[in-house]
């Protein structure tokens, strides 16, 4: 019966250390890492995941080699990488990159982004529906 006891709680300590970076990117390979970003994007506010996704990828663009981009982005929680994601956008605009001084700001970037895919997603819609209705082989007698 002590045995059992002694695995139980043997056990129960490896799930728990094993299952401790659910909110944080697994950066072992390039793999793992888009698959816990794929995962933590869908556990967040509409609004985070698109200022989360802007600064995943504004630091894939300063971090080019594989190896040193996972270096950064490892163990990092979606609220981390935002932090980052708002330091890059201020270098770069302080810097003159032309995409980042068009916004007065970090919030109005993500908040014209956010419009961007809001348009984008009406658009693509409208454009499902209306094939659906001018491509019907159904006749309306």
């Amino acid at each position: 019966m002590r045995k059992i006891l002694i695995f139980l709680v043997v056990f129960s300590c490896l799930l728990t250390v094993s299952c401790g970076r659910g909110q944080q990117i697994n950066g072992t390979s390039m793999k793992t890492a888009y698959r816990s970003v794929r995962g933590l994007k869908n556990r967040l506010s509409a609004e985070d995941r698109i200022a989360f996704e802007i600064s995943f990828w504004s630091m894939r663009d300063v971090h080019r080699d594989n190896s040193e981009f996972l270096d950064q982005v490892d163990g990092k929680t979606p609220q981390e990488i935002i932090e980052v994601g708002k330091k890059i956008f201020q270098e770069r605009k302080a810097a003159g990159f032309k995409d980042y001084v068009k916004h007065s700001s970090w919030d109005e970037m993500v908040a014209k982004f956010a419009q961007e895919k809001t348009d984008q997603a009406f658009k693509t819609k409208k454009k499902r529906k209306d094939l659906k209705e001018d491509h019907s082989i159904i006749y309306k007698l």
